[in-house]
């Protein structure tokens, strides 16, 4: 199938038609014989003039629009292949030249390739198609050219046809490195892939986002918006239109499509960066009809193909248009081609056909003022100009000023020369071991393959192509600038391909692009640090509204998508915040009001603590301090309560693991010790004015208060030494909070907190129920109606403190156990000692024996008398319903038992009584009692 493919492509197309040019160098601009031609195609012409919309016969049309800038171009390939030529790099060969003009036409330049592609050495012109061209001489062996990638692209596929090598020095297009596609083409600049992705790095740095871009409807324009885009997308610059003008002037629309583009610009008012990738004719016509709709002030980004026209740049009033920043080749040593151009008046125009066209017209056009001479060459119509051709031709008087110097573009004038060096370095390397006077000396695709793999100097730097066969020698970055009343073009930085990054080598330059910051070209407002975009899906990514960052987050740059989460465990930011806080870590310090309000608390308890004690010991021998207990119980429990108020100071301060760990531990401890010394006093209390022989003999029974006392305490100490081995409280950062990190104590164990709490409240529950049981004893002598009060001040408080402690948090989580811890302490010694020591010191009269055995006395007696109404009431209502009224015989009886229980009752009181509090009291009171 692929043998049949290659015979059907196997034809022949002759070249001489039944009407040849009259001479076959009329189709041909420049020429110069030598050992090896080089062919070249420029659009010297900027279009091709038809008389005809639709032609009905194949012929070539003539070509008007004179193009300054790209006739300089040829002068530059014919200077630099004489440069070879008069230098030793090929000795004794000599290189040729054939130059076409394209008139910016693909139908031009194909008719202009197949003379290239024409057999050398043979009687007509003429282009054989063979299956195999390895033997097969054409005249030319390789071209230069063409400039615009759309005409380059066409030349490229049939030049492909024998690997002929092309270079060209302008044609940008991406596709072209395809070396699938087009093997035999090379270039002495940079794909359009790195001229975008420059374009969209110089916007994006310039804080731009919303653009609109103008190109061509032709190959290289699709590819450049193609690839513009894609590189746009990736640094988050969005393009909110898109203009295709018509690629050729040719066509009738082209002046409409501009003017509906002027129109989108206008429409657009918050773009005001346009990117254009368009011909200089197209450029020169849409600047001209944007000053004349008075579009202003905008930023224009530059391809390589009209960055530095300056025929562009002489437009009168283009400044009015705004900023251009464009991206050029890199510029060589220029030294040589201009001398070039001082001495262009002595050089032979015999077969140099634009040379003598741009003397005509240069003649015809002196009298115009030079910043109107180049339009004017340019307008000059064809007509006029074949009235000129016979006129004689001051070619002193066009030579007499730099005027084509100006119009000199630098970065395509090195880039022509490297390719001609380029071609000239890889004939030198084929022909060491050839005979090249011999144009038969070897084929195009024998060049080729040395080009590809050729190194050549210029100006002292080496160049080789790469593998696509590119020559990325990087772009400059220039600014359109008005000096003295003249634009001029300014350097302004370098583009490095291979780090993507922007050269500036002075301050001006920086204060240009700090300048070019100030115009602003975004859909949507600037989000200031603090603030995020917000987009909806009917939105363009680049419109958006700008939100505050909510709490916990932060942006520190403009326009972020989105705002970062600070570290919630150590960081905190409040909304809009354009940082993350570190927390403050808190807890109850020294420091704090409320601290020191309770340490002041604690320390007035230890303080009447140390008073009762001394008051206590001074007052031991009375009956008040030992129907208490004695002195060791009072210390125990005063002890205790001492060591509670000093247990909240462990609450206070920076919690460390020791104590975390001794302040519950102690308060569990001593707490339980306390209580259990008040158990035994209310049990002891209950013992001494019971009645109830049954309930007497259970509570003597019962009765051993060392052992019950450490047994009570020492269950305490198992649980807390259970909780300290298995789940001890730590300490532990809470960062739950939003602002501050709490330093606690975790208490390791909620359960382990729980038995501690709950086995104290059990213990007070009995002590509260024996208490209650004697809360109508004897007042001054006895305790308990105010260790049942005390008790249910602890009762009120740990009830309360439970749904207090659960729901508080924070540094003053503590307090509330301080708190507690008071309450309860205060309670119980105001409850119990208070009393006391306001009978020893306000009511001393009754803190005697005497006062003592009186009340002991009277409060058995009302007891007896109470005891025997209760038995006469009792015996009273077991009597017959039908008895009215007791005899006196019975009245008698019940007051006999009623006098023998008040006798029983009081001998109870005085044996006991005597025998535990008032062991000091004469044997003869006691007998007469």
């Amino acid at each position: 199938m692929a043998l049949l493919i290659i015979l059907i492509t196997c034809f022949v197309i002759v070249l001489a038609t039944s009407q040849p040019c009259e001479t076959p160098d009329d189709f041909v601009a420049v020429t110069s014989p030598g050992h090896i031609i080089i062919g070249g195609l420029f659009a010297i012409h900027e279009k091709m003039l038809s008389s005809e919309d639709c032609p009905r016969r194949p012929q070539i049309q003539k070509c008007v629009g004179f193009e300054i800038s790209v006739f300089l171009q040829t002068l530059a390939m014919i200077h630099s292949i004489e440069m070879i030529n008069n230098s030793p790099l090929l000795s004794g060969v000599k290189l040729g030249y054939e130059i076409y003009d394209t008139c910016t036409e693909v139908t031009a330049a194909m008719a202009a390739t197949l003379r290239f592609l024409s057999q050398f050495n043979c009687s007509r012109e003429r282009v054989a198609f063979q299956c195999d061209y390895s033997s097969y001489m054409p005249r030319v062996k390789a071209v230069i050219g063409a400039g615009y990638s759309e005409i380059t692209m066409a030349v490229s596929r049939m030049l492909n046809l024998q690997l002929m090598p092309q270079v060209s020095y302008e044609s940008t297009a991406e596709i072209l490195s395809d070396k699938i596609r087009f093997p035999s083409f090379l270039r002495t600049v940079p794909s359009d892939f790195y001229q975008t992705k420059a374009m969209a790095h110089l916007i994006q740095k310039s804080g731009w986002n919303w653009i609109g871009i103008i190109t061509t409807d032709d190959d290289y324009g699709r590819l450049a918006l193609s690839t513009f885009a894609v590189q746009a997308a990736a640094n988050n610059v969005c393009i909110a239109f898109k203009e295709v003008l018509p690629a050729f002037l040719s066509d009738s629309t082209i002046e409409v499509r501009i003017n509906q583009t002027l129109e989108k610009i206008i429409e657009e008012a918050q773009v005001n960066v346009i990117v254009v990738f368009l011909r200089k004719f197209h450029v020169f016509n849409l600047f001209n009809k944007a000053i004349e709709r008075n579009v202003i002030n905008k930023i224009w980004i530059a391809s390589d193909n009209w960055s530095t026209a300056t025929k562009i740049i002489t437009i009168p009033n283009v400044k009015k248009i705004g900023k251009v920043v464009g991206f050029t080749f890199r510029r060589g040593n220029m030294s040589s081609f201009h001398s070039f151009l001082q001495t262009l008046h002595t050089y032979p125009n015999d077969n140099n056909k634009p040379l003598h066209e741009y003397a005509i017209l240069f003649s015809a056009c002196k009298h115009v003022k030079d910043s109107d001479l180049s339009q004017c060459i340019s307008n000059y119509s064809q007509e006029t100009l074949s009235l000129q051709t016979n006129k004689a031709v001051d070619r002193n008087f066009f030579m007499r000023n730099d005027f084509l110097w100006h119009y000199t573009e630098p970065g395509l004038i090195h880039s022509i020369q490297l390719a001609v060096f380029a071609l000239g370095y890889a004939i030198r390397d084929l022909c060491q071991a050839r005979d090249c006077q011999n144009p038969n000396a070897f084929h195009p695709w024998e060049l080729l393959h040395v080009l590809k793999n050729v190194t050549f100097t210029d100006g002292g730097n080496s160049f080789r192509f790469d593998a696509h066969g590119d020559l990325n020698i990087g772009y400059d970055v220039v600014l359109w600038k008005e000096i003295d009343g003249h634009m001029t073009i300014a350097k302004m930085a370098e583009y490095d391909l291979q780090n993507d990054v922007f050269i500036i080598t002075n301050q001006d330059t920086k204060n240009e692009f700090r300048n070019l910051k100030q115009i602003l070209s975004k859909c949507s407002k600037e989000c200031s640090p603090g603030e995020m975009k917000k987009t909806t899906k009917s939105q363009h990514i680049c419109c958006y509204e700008c939100v505050s960052c909510p709490e916990n987050h932060y942006s520190n740059q403009t326009d972020m998508d989105h705002c970062i989460l600070c570290n919630n465990e150590t960081h905190w930011a409040p909304v809009r915040s354009t940082t993350c806080f570190e927390k403050e870590v808190e807890y109850l310090n020294w420091n704090d009001s409320l601290a020191i309000l309770l340490v002041a608390l604690s320390l007035l308890g230890i303080t009447f603590v140390l008073a009762i004690g001394i008051i206590f010991t001074r007052n031991l021998n009375t009956p008040v301090v030992k129907s208490s207990g004695g002195l060791l119980v009072c210390y125990v429990i005063l002890l205790c309560h001492l060591l509670n108020f000093a247990s909240t100071g462990f609450f206070i301060g920076e919690p460390q693991d020791f104590t975390c760990k001794t302040r519950q531990t102690l308060f569990g401890v001593t707490f339980t010790l306390c209580v259990s010394c008040i158990l035994m006093k209310s049990l002891k209390i209950l013992l001494a004015f019971s009645f109830d022989p049954k309930l007497q003999n259970f509570l003597k029974c019962l009765y051993k208060p060392v052992p019950i006392i450490f047994t009570c305490t020492g269950i305490q100490v198992v649980i807390c030494t259970l909780w300290l081995t298995y789940a001890a409280p730590a300490v532990e950062e809470n960062v739950s909070l939003p602002r501050v990190i709490i330093l606690e104590c975790e208490e390791g164990s909620i359960l382990a907190f729980g038995t501690m709490l709950g086995y104290i409240a059990i213990l007070a529950f009995i002590c509260f129920l024996f208490a209650f049981k004697g809360r109508k004893l004897p007042e001054n002598y006895n305790e308990a109606k105010f260790i049942t009060f005390g008790m249910l001040i602890y009762f009120i408080a740990w009830i309360t403190f439970i749904p207090v402690y659960a729901t508080t948090f924070g540094k003053y989580l503590p307090a509330v156990e301080i708190i507690v811890i008071l309450i309860s302490n205060y309670g119980i010694l105001c409850c119990t000692f208070f009393p006391k020591c306001y009978v020893i010191l306000c009511k001393q009269e009754t803190n005697t024996k005497s006062a003592f055995l009186e009340l002991i006395y009277s409060y058995s007696s009302h007891s007896a008398d109470n005891l025997a109404r209760s038995h006469a009431s009792l015996d009273s209502t077991n009597s017959s319903s039908t008895v009215t009224h007791l005899s006196s015989s019975s009245k008698s009886v019940a007051w006999q038992k009623s006098r023998d229980l008040r006798a029983q009752a009081f001998a109870n009181i005085c044996r006991e009584n005597v025998a535990n509090v008032s062991r000091t009291l004469p044997r003869k009171r006691i007998s007469s009692i």
